[in-house]
């Protein structure tokens, strides 16, 4: 059986060789890399390097290759929101995964290990502000997965049916999902008095999908309320980000070692905020560098 060779317009590769958006070669990248949102924020990752050999700023993508304590690493901004991570997870893998020559999928697969660094606001007494809570299960209310065949492959049906029955869920036209962390990361990443393992929920907006109201109307002003109560075997849901549940899924659908870690900057629960977290996103990144 012949490959399927993709399309100039599925595959886009720029006139120098590099992917549409990311302007990054296959020999650009890492199996390692650590990712964040702000593309400012890849200067302080990679300033822990030992040395640099590419560095590619590219609209809200921006990437650094270079060792740390003899490890190859890949520092990348992904920008906000689960629509970028659908770009960012589609473009690694192609860079890695795919013959840009013959346009087909390589005949061997290679696993990227990727470690979200990022800020969430916490909803559970047990992650107060400061701590790091590592996404044991990421909740998708973004639907990006929705649109990829293997969702219920990598999805954990029994905990998706208890967030909508135990939420009351009145999102119209908008189902939430579930997918599980690889054990072997939360292994890695997980530690007593260090990180801690959550259910991170990543939405599809900062305000009113949070349950933040301003000055536009909440379709379910309990919601907030509900996800602070929900149980399900032991598992309550922590914070609240925006690109956990895409970066999973993805990772999942497409074979890679993922994982989402926050630093907890806001209680939901509390109404306190703490704008002032630099130092302790800086502590995330040395603790993420080590182990990864």
């Amino acid at each position: 059986m012949s490959k399927f060779i993709i399309p100039e317009s599925e595959l886009i590769i720029n006139n120098d060789g590099t992917i549409f958006h990311l302007h990054l070669r296959p020999e650009d990248i890492s199996d390692k890399l650590v990712i964040c949102g702000d593309p400012s924020r890849v200067d302080m990752i990679a300033s822990h390097f030992d040395s640099v050999e590419v560095n590619v700023s590219s609209r809200e993508f921006h990437a650094i290759t270079g060792t740390y304590k003899g490890k190859r690493i890949t520092a990348l901004s992904h920008g906000i929101g689960s629509d970028n991570i659908e770009i960012v997870l589609n473009e690694l893998d192609a860079l890695a995964n795919i013959d840009f020559k013959t346009r087909t999928a390589k005949d061997e697969h290679k696993e990227l290990t990727i470690v979200r660094v990022g800020t969430s606001g916490g909803l559970q007494d047990f992650a107060p502000i400061g701590s790091f809570v590592a996404a044991n299960y990421a909740i998708g209310f973004d639907g990006v997965l929705h649109f990829y065949a293997d969702r219920d492959k990598v999805c954990d049906k029994p905990f998706e049916a208890e967030l909508m029955k135990q939420l009351e869920w009145q999102i119209d036209g908008l189902k939430p999902y579930a997918v599980p962390a690889p054990k072997d990361m939360i292994e890695q990443f997980v530690t007593p008095g260090g990180v801690v393992p959550g259910a991170t929920i990543a939405c599809n907006g900062f305000y009113a999908p949070q349950g933040r109201r301003l000055r536009g109307q909440l379709a379910d002003p309990k919601l907030n309320e509900k996800i602070i109560n929900f149980e399900h075997n032991g598992v309550k849901l922590t914070n609240f980000e925006m690109e956990s549940s895409a970066l999973a899924g993805l990772g999942a659908v497409l074979g890679h070692r993922v994982l989402t870690i926050c630093t907890i900057i806001a209680g939901r629960k509390s109404e306190t905020m703490n704008t002032e977290y630099k130092g302790t996103i800086e502590g995330l990144v040395q603790l993420v560098l080590d182990r990864i």
